[in-house]
């Protein structure tokens, strides 16, 4: 089949919309497990509606939950947790992670399976911590997809060590599900550097939200068993997603601004205006609106990045584009994302011209002038598409290869890139 190609808007002129995301998805997906959890019903307000989240729906409605939508409003209806099910994660990571420590307590066998690459993607660290505490999972030895989870209608629980340093998705997993099991859990991770820390404070503030009872010290978390709560959830727009956005300021020139930003944030993205900043930008709130200014001229950095690594593929396109040197580090583990995002960012963007090094941890940039368009592929994941539009601003002849991968995360991302191009605002 031949690829669908996406002519990247050239931003002929400085930039001049107003802008706002969508829903975020880690915000929903961890609102709609704890739902399924719950005493009583739960109203998510302003949900993410992407292919992502609807996995989530579906998987959960698979396992007896009744998940009903009403336009910008959510409701999810708890019930016991039933078995056989089968799920599919498709190639979301919250997916495949978050639910089976849900599906053991099923009452029956429940089986997961989804995209080629998702049989890929870290997961044996968390069945063996699941085994551990008492699950009985079937998984041929593979230490991922496809699997069955044996319910039992109950866990055990208690004590267990994680190595989550290929994804922090592997202890958020444990730390949702735990207010249902026997004895909670206490969990230490055990690896390296783990990776996303701040999306680790989001599972607990959302568990903490919900009535749970949680702890955490130097490389420990604990949650008790708790009674999970229903009511009601506003979903914060999704910061991650604002990123190419915030990016498109300082790389065409002009102003953006980004409509329901919140004054304060769990979410990773929220350190992305300060990044930057750093290149060149320049941000303040007006109200709930984030407005970012940028000239068009680009500096390099050297950051850190394993606390934001959703920004990095967004930033690797404007690294590009800067006129002195860039490092972009800490992201080693991105190699287990939707796809081996290093090597596909150094591959891509070095194949229309960028001076790129790939490294075992990150990225180094060096000032090219020999930018030129072409095919930007983008291996089914939705970052690299979001990276290919940026490029593809100021770099004309950009063609992003099925920009319709966004539809993982954000729906209509295209039209609403090329209406920001346009001066349009939505």
């Amino acid at each position: 089949m031949t690829p669908q190609l996406w002519p990247a808007p050239v931003a002929a002129a400085p930039l001049g919309a107003t802008v706002r995301v969508p829903g975020s998805k880690s915000i929903t997906n961890r609102a709609l497990l704890l739902a399924a959890l719950a005493t009583e019903s739960t109203t998510l307000q302003h949900p993410l509606d992407s292919r992502d989240t609807r996995l989530m729906a579906d998987a959960l409605r698979a396992l007896g939950v009744d998940v009903l939508y009403d336009h910008s409003t959510w409701r999810v209806v708890p019930a016991p947790l039933r078995g056989p099910a089968a799920v599919d994660v498709g190639l979301a990571g919250t997916v495949m992670r978050f639910v089976p420590p849900v599906a053991v307590l099923a009452d029956g066998p429940v089986s997961f399976d989804g995209d080629a690459r998702a049989r890929e993607r870290p997961l044996r660290p968390l069945l063996e911590a699941l085994r551990g505490l008492g699950a009985s999972i079937d998984d041929g030895g593979r230490g991922g997809l496809p699997l069955v989870v044996h319910g039992a209608g109950r866990l055990r629980g208690g004590r267990v060590d994680i190595d989550a340093s290929a994804s922090s998705q592997l202890l958020s997993a444990l730390l949702l599900a735990a207010p249902r099991y026997d004895e909670g859990v206490q969990v230490r991770h055990v690896g390296g550097r783990l990776p996303s820390a701040p999306f680790i404070e989001l599972t607990l503030a959302m568990l903490r939200e919900r009535g749970a009872t949680v702890a955490s010290g130097d490389g420990t978390w604990s949650v008790s068993p708790s009674l999970v709560s229903g009511g009601e959830v506003l979903v914060e727009p999704d910061l991650s997603s604002a990123a190419p956005f915030l990016a498109a300021a300082l790389v065409a020139g002009g102003v953006v601004r980004l409509s329901g930003w919140p004054t304060k944030s769990l979410q990773a993205g929220a350190a992305t205006p300060q990044v930057l900043e750093a290149m060149g930008a320049s941000c303040h709130h007006d109200g709930d609106v984030l407005v970012v200014t940028g000239s068009g001229e680009v500096s390099g950095i050297d950051v850190d990045l394993a606390d934001n690594p959703e920004l990095a593929c967004v930033l690797a396109a404007v690294a590009a584009l800067a006129t002195t040197p860039s490092r972009l580090r800490g992201i080693g583990h991105m190699r287990g994302h939707e796809t081996d995002r290093l090597a596909a960012l150094a591959t891509e963007l070095g194949g229309l011209g960028a001076e790129v090094v790939e490294s075992d941890d990150g990225l180094e940039f060096k000032p090219s002038s020999s930018l030129h368009g072409g095919v930007f592929h983008t291996y089914d994941d939705h970052r690299l598409a979001m990276a290919g539009a940026v490029l593809g601003l100021v770099v004309p002849g950009v063609q992003v290869e099925n920009v319709e991968t966004t539809s993982k995360t954000y729906p209509g991302f295209a039209e609403q890139w090329s209406a920001m191009v346009e001066g349009d605002s939505r």
